[in-house]
C-alpha cells in the first residue's frame, strides 16, 4: 500500500473511531461500525466495550465469541488475530508498532487477557491461556499456562 493510500485509510478510520467512540449505539450497532472500520462482517457473538481504540484498524481479524472490554488499544500495523473464545479485559494493549520489526500478535483460542496486559510484536498467546492483569508479554506464551509479571512469566501450568 502507498505511503498516500495509508495516510488516507488512517484518516478516514479515525473519523469511523471518533465516531464510534462518541456515539450511543446499541451492540448491533457497534459491530456494524467496528466491522466498517477493520473492513471485516464481525459475528453476532462478538461483545465490544466501548471506547474502542486503534491507530489503523485494517489489520485486525477478529473470531467468533469474543468478549473485548474497554478501553482496548490495537496497535494494529503489524497484524492482530483474535480466534475464536478469547476474553480480553479493559484497558489492554495489543502493540504490533515496531520501526525494527513487523511482527503479528496472534491470540489462540480461548486465550484471556487480564486487565492493562501489554503484548508485544511477534507475540503468540496459546490455546488456553491466561495473562495476568498489568503483564508485559514479550515472548509467546505456551497453550495451557498461565503467565503474570513484568516481564511475563509462567506462573503455572493449567
Amino acid at each position: 500500500m502507498r505511503l498516500d493510500d495509508q495516510q488516507q485509510l488512517i484518516a478516514q478510520n479515525q473519523r469511523l473511531l471518533q465516531h464510534l467512540n462518541t456515539g450511543r449505539y446499541n451492540p448491533a450497532e457497534i459491530r456494524q461500525l467496528l466491522g466498517e472500520l477493520i473492513g471485516q462482517h464481525i459475528a453476532s457473538s462478538v461483545e465490544v466495550r466501548l471506547p474502542f481504540l486503534t491507530d489503523f484498524g485494517g489489520n485486525i481479524q477478529l473470531g467468533q465469541h469474543i468478549f473485548i472490554n474497554s478501553n482496548v488499544m490495537f496497535a494494529d500495523r503489524g497484524g492482530i488475530a483474535v480466534t475464536d473464545y478469547v476474553i480480553i479485559g479493559p484497558s489492554v494493549c495489543l502493540l504490533t508498532v515496531n520501526p525494527h520489526q513487523k511482527a503479528s500478535i496472534r491470540l489462540a483460542k480461548h486465550a484471556w487477557l487480564g486487565a492493562g496486559a501489554l503484548i508485544l510484536p511477534g507475540v503468540t498467546i496459546g490455546r488456553h491461556a491466561v495473562v495476568g492483569a498489568g503483564a508485559v508479554v514479550t515472548k509467546s506464551v505456551p497453550p495451557h499456562t498461565t503467565v503474570a509479571g513484568v516481564p511475563a512469566k509462567i506462573v503455572s501450568q493449567l
